[in-house]
């Protein structure tokens, strides 16, 4: 195995990443160099991460996985265009084939407690052995939330966090196999079920725990060629935004860097590309990749402050969330970039940042200012390219934005590399309206 590296003179951890080139199937790999300054590898606990099953083509094996678990299964959907696209029948017909019969449940638009709840109020009694979710984030977290309330029988409020009561969970889950259709949230990799309700007192909140975490997540890069390039740009853009926001990571460990690091290699060389043509191979490869490992990461250290406000901007408009991630990952990072030369001049996570603005310039030689500049320059021109509207467009005001901050501290902003201020969030959300 042949393998480069970015910037082999930088004072920062160097990464190695594997050849590429090779053929349009080959995929990134990310490791520390052996001759990086970091030498202390501090303790971390590493969650509960699925069976992964990843290339071109894997979602042949579903039907055999699935009759692993029984012989009654549960797919969950987007509103349509699975159904209505060739894959469904090869789906169906396989389970068929292994004896497995199935109920088929659409979700349109981000998942609601409520519908959960319905969902489980109406399937509990059908006997359902594995529950699979296909397509974007939303289908995969109703699956994810379904799968783990259709044996315990109560409602998803319970333990949802910062609504109602909170209460531990202890399951048991119905098993559950992820299926992505978009390369976006990672949510084929993590414990949370993200559940929304929209308006003036809505909220978006997990529910999260160790046990509705898929058995099997099978990653297939084809099923990508039928996205939209609207949608490639607003889910791509959120797994960006996840690895850069897992890399600096107040909580960020050797091991999740590692993994960041070769995903947002990945998402350099494939999310334009993808973009552009989705039937480039080597493209959905990478991006297919750089959302899983996104999941990955994010599940183990947290993100920061542009997931901090996704969420109210997510429950307060009709904004999807990776189009607010999208719009606004290169002032968050601007943001957060300033406030650490400002409070906070010796903290890694400036060196981490100089890092990425390297990697994504393939600029080696730059000195740490001038790579603070390019990477939040490249990361405008991918907002200016990818055609992500601002805020306004979905009805955002400057004199929303108090009441955005004030719901803007959930769990992602506590991972945040720095504190950031009133002021300064604020000054985030202004400068993409």
């Amino acid at each position: 195995m042949t393998t480069t590296v970015d910037n082999a003179k930088q004072p920062e951890v160097m990464h190695s990443y594997c050849a590429d080139n090779a053929s349009a199937n080959s995929l990134p790999c990310s490791v520390l160099s052996i001759e990086s300054p970091l030498v202390h590898i501090s303790g971390f606990s590493l969650s509960r991460l699925p069976r992964i099953e990843f290339g071109p083509g894997v979602l042949g094996k579903l039907p055999a996985i699935a009759r692993i678990y029984g012989t009654r299964a549960l797919l969950v959907t987007g509103a349509s265009s699975l159904k209505n696209s060739p894959r469904w029948a090869t789906v169906t017909d396989g389970l068929q084939a292994q004896g497995v019969s199935w109920l088929h449940l659409a979700i349109p638009g981000e998942p609601s407690p409520q519908r959960v709840d319905e969902a489980v109020r109406t399937l509990r009694l059908e006997s359902i052995d594995v529950v699979i979710g296909l397509g974007g984030g939303s289908a995969l977290d109703a699956a994810k939330a379904i799968a783990g309330l259709l044996k315990p029988g109560n409602s998803v409020l319970d333990h949802l966090e910062g609504v109602g009561p909170e209460l531990a969970y202890t399951g048991p889950a119905t098993p559950f196999i992820a299926v992505p259709t978009t390369a976006g949230t990672g949510s084929e990799a993590t414990k949370n079920a993200v559940l929304s309700v929209q308006g003036s007192d809505g909220f978006k909140k997990s529910f999260r725990d160790e046990k509705l975490v898929a058995e099997v997540a099978l990653v297939d890069p084809d099923l990508l060629a039928s996205c939209p390039a609207a949608v490639i740009a607003a889910n791509g853009m959120d797994a960006f935004t996840q690895l850069l926001e897992s890399f600096v990571s107040c909580r960020a460990a050797p091991l999740t860097d590692s993994l960041a690091w070769g995903g947002m290699k990945a998402a350099r060389d494939g999310l334009l590309a993808l973009h552009a043509d989705a039937g480039d191979t080597a493209a959905r490869n990478r991006m297919a990749y750089a959302a899983l490992v996104s999941g990955i990461t994010l599940a183990q250290v947290g993100l920061g402050s542009v997931h901090g406000l996704a969420a109210p901007l997510g429950a307060f408009f009709p904004i999807p969330h990776g189009v607010a991630c999208g719009t606004l990952v290169a002032q968050a990072t601007r943001a957060n970039i300033e406030a650490l030369q400002a409070r906070a001049a010796n903290h890694p996570a400036l060196g981490k940042y100089a890092q990425v603005g390297r990697l994504l310039s393939r600029q080696g030689q730059l000195n740490q200012l001038a790579s603070h500049a390019v990477l939040i320059d490249t990361l405008d021109a991918w907002t200016r390219e990818l055609q992500l509207p601002a805020l306004a467009h979905y009805g955002v005001t400057h004199a929303d934005i108090p009441r955005i901050v004030a719901n803007s501290r959930g769990s992602s902003m506590k991972t945040n590399p720095i504190d950031l201020t009133d002021a300064e969030i604020a000054g985030i959300l202004a400068a993409r309206i």
